[in-house]
C-alpha cells in the first residue's frame, strides 16, 4: 500500500531530480512505462499488464505501454520524478509532496478510488478518540496514517501536541501493538483487520469519517500527456475496461480479482473484504462527478494544509501556497504562477463518451 509516503532525504532527492526531468520527457514519444506498488485499489494495474489489456490498448493507439511493479512505494515516485516513468500510482498527499512540491509538474489522469474505512486509528481498552490524549501514538509518520490522525484529532478539539507520535514502520506495526508499552496506532488494511483481532481493541476514528480525503490515483507528467495524448487515451481505456469486468460477480469478475488477491497475499474473500472499504470508481462517469465536485477542492486545502505544517510542502516553501493547484472550472489553489498539480477529468470525460 501506500508504505512510507516521505523521508527528507527522499524529498531531496526528487528535488534534484527534478530539476532536468519535466523538459526531458516533454516530447512525442512512442514508448511509454508507469508504475504502480501494492495497494487493493492498485492491484489492477498488475492485472492490466499481465492479461494482455494494457497491450490491447497501446495497440490501438499504435504506441507501448509497459505497466511496472515497483515494490518501495516511495522509491516508485522519486523514480517518476526523475524522470523514469512516465506515470506513477500514488496518493492526491504524496503526489502534491513529492513530484508537484519537487517542480514536476503532474496531472491526476485517473482517480481511482478514495479510502473509506481502509485506514483507522485504534486504541487499546478505550472507545473514545479523545483517550488518545497523553498517549504515545504508533504510526508511520508524514503517511497517510499521520494525516488521518490529524484529522481525526481536529474532530474532537485535540492538537498533536496533546499526544507524541512515534514512528514505526508499517512492517512493524502488528508487532508493536502486541506489547504492553504500545496503546495507540494508526495504519491502513490489512494490518488494521490483523490489530483489530486483539481483544480489548477499539477503533475509534477512520477514513469513512472523511471520505474523499485519501485518494488513489495514476499520475502522469503533464507535458508528457499534452505532447502524447494517445498515451493517456490508452491508460484510461485499459483501466476502465478493467474495472467494467472486475466490477461484476460473474466468473469472469471473481477470476480477475483472484489473480490480483493472490498478488497482494491474499485471497478473494480477503480482498473483497479491502474493496468494501474502497470507493472504487467503477465508471468513468462516478470519477468525473467525483473530480469536477467542490470537495476535492477542500481536501487538497487540508492536505496542503498539513504539509506545510510539517515542512514537507516543497524545499523551502514559505508558505502552503508555495505549490499552485488546479481543478476543474478554473478552480485553484496556490500560486498559479506555480501551477504543479492538476486535477484534470478530460481523458476520464472522453472514456465515459466511449473515447
Amino acid at each position: 500500500m501506500r508504505l512510507y509516503l516521505i523521508r527528507c532525504c527522499a524529498l531531496a532527492l526528487a528535488a534534484v531530480l527534478a530539476l532536468a526531468a519535466p523538459e526531458a520527457r516533454a516530447e512525442a514519444k512512442k514508448d511509454f512505462k508507469v508504475c504502480w506498488s501494492i495497494y487493493v485499489g492498485w492491484m489492477p494495474w498488475g492485472w492490466i499488464q499481465d492479461s494482455g489489456l494494457m497491450k490491447k490498448w497501446a495497440d490501438k493507439y499504435g504506441i507501448s505501454v509497459e505497466v511496472v511493479q515497483i515494490n518501495d512505494y516511495v522509491e516508485s515516485i522519486n523514480q517518476y520524478t526523475a524522470g523514469t516513468y512516465d506515470g506513477c500510482a500514488m496518493t492526491n498527499m504524496d503526489a502534491l509532496s513529492i513530484p508537484s512540491g519537487g517542480g514536476v509538474d503532474t496531472t491526476a489522469l485517473i482517480v481511482g478510488d478514495f479510502s473509506n474505512g481502509n485506514d483507522g486509528i485504534v486504541l487499546k481498552g478505550k472507545k473514545d478518540l479523545k483517550a488518545i490524549a497523553g498517549q504515545k501514538v504508533n504510526l508511520v509518520e508524514l503517511s497517510v496514517s499521520h494525516y488521518l490522525l490529524a484529522r481525526g484529532l481536529d474532530s474532537v478539539g485535540l492538537k498533536e501536541k496533546d499526544l507524541t507520535v512515534v514512528n514505526t514502520s508499517d512492517a512493524d506495526m502488528v508487532a508493536a501493538y502486541q506489547t504492553a508499552d504500545v496503546t495507540a496506532v494508526v495504519t491502513w488494511n490489512p494490518l488494521l483487520s490483523t490489530i483489530l483481532e486483539t481483544p480489548d481493541s477499539h477503533k475509534v476514528f477512520d477514513s469513512s469519517k472523511i471520505p474523499g480525503e485519501i485518494i488513489d490515483m495514476m499520475v502522469v507528467n503533464t507535458k508528457t500527456l499534452a505532447d502524447n495524448p494517445a498515451f493517456g487515451k490508452a491508460l484510461v481505456g485499459a483501466w476502465y475496461e478493467a474495472m467494467a469486468v472486475m466490477s461484476k460477480d460473474d466468473e469472469a469478475g471473481k477470476a480477475a480479482r483472484t489473480r490480483m488477491a493472490e498478488a497482494s497475499g491474499t485471497d478473494l474473500a480477503g480482498y473483497d473484504a479491502q474493496l468494501a472499504t474502497t470507493r472504487m470508481f467503477y465508471t468513468p462517469a462516478e470519477a468525473v462527478a467525483f473530480t469536477e465536485g467542490p470537495d476535492v477542492v477542500k481536501t487538497m486545502d487540508y492536505v496542503r494544509t498539513f504539509l506545510f505544517s510539517h515542512g514537507i510542502l516543497g524545499e523551502g516553501a514559505p508558505s502552503a501556497d508555495f505549490v499552485g493547484m488546479a481543478f476543474p472550472g478554473g478552480k485553484t489553489l496556490g500560486d498559479t504562477g506555480n501551477v504543479k498539480l492538476r486535477f484534470d477529468p478530460a481523458y476520464m470525460r472522453m472514456a465515459a463518451k466511449g473515447l
